[in-house]
């Protein structure tokens, strides 16, 4: 047992009055409300819709991809369902396969998107780091239900599992800490929802190439911390079930980046920004036999000029001539 290590919750439920809530659907949906928030976030900021949009959205996209994920791992470990088939709907235990929540909720989620009249590219865009974030949060879940963890390990991190967690195919010590895979991809996909962002505002990505950048940055995770866990899986080729389709999903979201990257470029996503307010329309000519404002202003100051003249042109008049006064005048008034 490793001297400093992660302690495991007793009880993975939580209690509000009467209320029982199972600590790994609260994480989930949890992770859900944050990462509908920041796509709705997203909509707003790139013009193509407000956050009531992402909401609505969300409701058919969430749903279908909580359903995608559990028939995945059904699909995936069906020896445990075949004879219980009771046990498919009961997710709040545990066991969502997220490559097949990505699939259908993604499929759901552009359809439902394309019925709104908003840019299904963009959209899928803004809505990559939200996935990435609500992952984070959810994985908490794993901790809570004490499983999917890795191997065995004395790191100052290792976590602390009850022996009735341990897996039953394996004979091992009581007090064996273990490598916190929940931990590992929570970190993991928090950190790429940061890298998303980022991309996003220094670059001008595509319609589509931030989810594909998203799809293939999983990919590599999952890859690695799958190959650390030791829960029961299929393996093929020396890989388990879940690195193979790891590997898909790389090849998949890197392939599209390729062949996005050397198509057209198409319109700049400048164009989906608000238009700039227009310019001031320039005044209207006068119709013939109307003057305008300022021609009217213009006529008054004339007429205002002309008077004054006259009047200057009238006192000047009653003033002495220049050749001073009638010679009779004058001799009068000397006289």
């Amino acid at each position: 047992m490793s001297p400093a290590s992660i302690p495991s919750p007793a009880d993975g439920t939580i209690n509000i009055g009467p209320v029982e809530l199972t600590a790994y659907g609260l994480s989930i949906a949890v992770g859900v409300i944050v990462g509908v928030w920041l796509v709705g976030r997203r909509f707003e900021d790139k013009g193509i819709g407000t956050r009531d949009d992402m909401s609505a959205i969300a409701v058919g996209a969430v749903i279908a991809g909580v359903v995608g994920a559990r028939l995945y791992h059904v699909a995936t470990d069906w020896e445990k369902f075949e004879n219980n088939l009771g046990d498919i709907p009961k997710i709040w235990e545990g066991g969502l396969g997220i490559p097949g929540g990505m699939f259908l909720g993604t499929l759901v989620g552009v359809w439902l998107v394309r019925r709104r009249g908003i840019p299904a590219g963009i959209a899928a865009n803004c809505a990559a780091p939200g996935m990435a974030l609500a992952q984070s949060i959810g994985r908490w879940g794993n901790y809570f239900n004490q499983e999917l963890y890795g191997r065995p390990t004395d790191l100052p991190w290792a976590l602390e599992i009850d022996p009735e967690n341990f897996p039953s195919d394996q004979a091992l010590a009581p007090g064996t800490t273990f490598h916190p895979t929940f931990l590992y991809e929570s970190m993991w996909t928090l950190a790429l929802c940061g890298v998303l962002l980022l991309i996003d505002r220094r670059f001008r990505v595509r319609p589509w190439q931030l989810l594909a950048m998203y799809v293939a940055g999983y990919g590599v995770g999952r890859f690695w911390i799958e190959g650390l866990r030791i829960d029961e899986a299929k393996e093929f080729g020396g890989l388990r079930l879940n690195q193979w389709m790891s590997v898909i999903l790389v090849i998949g979201g890197l392939g599209y980046l390729l062949w996005s990257s050397r198509r057209p470029d198409p319109a700049p996503a400048s164009v989906l920004a608000p238009a700039a307010p227009a310019a001031p329309a320039a005044p209207a000519a006068p119709a013939d036999g109307e003057t305008s404002a300022d021609d009217d202003e213009l006529d008054v100051a004339q007429v205002d000029g002309g008077d004054e003249s006259s009047d200057d042109e009238l006192a000047a008049s009653d003033e002495t001539p220049p050749g001073g006064l009638d010679p009779e005048i004058e001799d009068s008034e000397r006289r």
